[in-house]
């Protein structure tokens, strides 16, 4: 029997409690537990001016927790004494061969980080109500697709989540943002704990560093594109340090891939079915480019772009999850058969020593490009937001 401690999002089900055992005793109370530290740091900004903490954030940053150390709050000092501590785990070549091997599958990669790695953290109807509780779904689609590429693009750059580096950077602004939407979350007072744990829980902050690690290689075998042992291993070493920075407690950070698996395996199997927020959600995301098309002729375009999307989608999520989310069964027949040739091809060209720097160049222009029309030509400063866009409106 469930314990009543548990969130009701914890679905146990018989099937998992065959495969995982007590590790699902172990995992379910993460879902109530958050970030301290962080948590800390956004209480210390509200009672500055307006902007004041952020302006802080990013001089410590910047250069450093010792330059603002007379003006900075003792919260924030703690923070910078945690994230500036490096692990004794890290090695900073892995970590860098993690991020060339992401970057080097260009197109693919992104196509995956919107189409897999975005809807499977939507697909959890406990996981996507934050999302749901900051408000304008709709309207504010693209710009989340551009922001988290943004990031991913950040971590994945050379030196990247050094200490001066603007992945680092990023990760903690992002820790923080988190921070103040738990903050701005509670003081809604429509929060449901029995139901969906805290807001931003350790459970679903491990969740997301696993959707851009094992679940992408999961996503480009199924695309036929084929990443070394070694690469793999050195993908989620990236993402297991980024975890750190993020803020996740180390006992849900994996050591290596075949860890991180049975994480991503144990979490997506006990989240429960996705719910009319899922599939909002997932909505807004696959049509976001046909509602802001501005012509007839970019209207079509974006409605072909949907359509080899959601083929791709459905071929990594499977059909019964796809059908779950409402995704479009589009017509597109030749699209898979053409995509999975151009995937195996890329990935033995890309085994070729002579090539890999030049894979690694063209991947990077892309995710350049696609980061500027994600974005718009607005920057992603990454600020905490002082309140929500509107009101929420979700399902229980």
């Amino acid at each position: 029997m469930k314990n009543a401690t548990i969130p009701a999002r914890f679905h146990e089900t018989a099937d998992a409690r065959r495969r995982f055992g007590d590790q699902l005793d172990r995992l379910a109370p993460f879902l109530l537990r958050v970030d301290p530290a962080a948590d800390a740091v956004v209480e210390a900004f509200a009672s500055m001016p307006s902007g004041q903490g952020f302006r802080l954030l990013e001089a410590a940053l910047a250069r450093g927790i010792d330059h603002v150390a007379n003006d900075a709050p003792a919260e924030l000092r703690a923070l910078f004494a945690a994230v500036d501590h490096v692990p004794v785990w890290v090695d900073w070549d892995a970590v860098n061969r993690g991020g060339a091997a992401f970057l080097r599958t260009g197109v693919l990669g992104a196509v995956l980080l919107a189409m897999q790695s975005l809807i499977r953290g939507y697909a959890s109807p406990g996981g996507n109500k934050p999302l749901v509780f900051s408000g304008r779904l709709r309207e504010q689609a693209g710009r989340r697709l551009g922001e988290t590429s943004r990031f991913v693009y950040a971590v994945s750059q050379a030196n990247g989540m050094r200490r001066s580096g603007e992945g680092f950077a990023i990760t903690v602004k992002v820790r923080i943002m988190h921070a103040q939407v738990r903050r701005l979350i509670r003081a809604s007072g429509r929060w449901q704990t029995s139901l969906w744990g805290e807001p931003i829980n350790q459970h679903d902050m491990a969740a997301t560093a696993l959707l851009f690690s094992v679940e992408v290689l999961g996503g480009l075998d199924k695309l036929g594109y084929h990443v070394p042992p070694d690469q793999r291993e050195d993908l989620v070493h990236l993402w297991r340090y980024v975890a750190y920075v993020s803020g996740v407690e180390p006992e849900l950070i994996p050591g290596s891939s075949a860890e991180a698996r049975r994480l991503a395996d144990m979490i997506f199997a006990t989240q429960g079915a996705p719910d009319d927020d899922s599939r909002m959600l997932v909505d807004a995301l696959v049509t976001h480019g046909i509602r802001s098309a501005r012509s007839d002729s970019e209207r079509r375009r974006a409605e072909r772009v949907m359509a080899v999307f959601c083929c791709v989608s459905r071929a990594v999520l499977g059909e019964a999850l796809a059908e779950q989310l409402g995704l479009s069964r589009q017509s597109s027949l030749l699209a898979m058969p053409l995509l999975r040739a151009a995937a195996a091809a890329s990935s033995r060209a890309h085994a070729l020593p002579s090539l890999q720097d030049l894979a690694l160049d063209l991947g990077g222009r892309y995710w350049q490009r696609a980061i500027a029309v994600g974005l718009g030509g607005r920057p992603a400063d990454f600020a905490p937001p002082e309140r929500f866009a509107d009101g929420p409106d979700v399902s229980a």
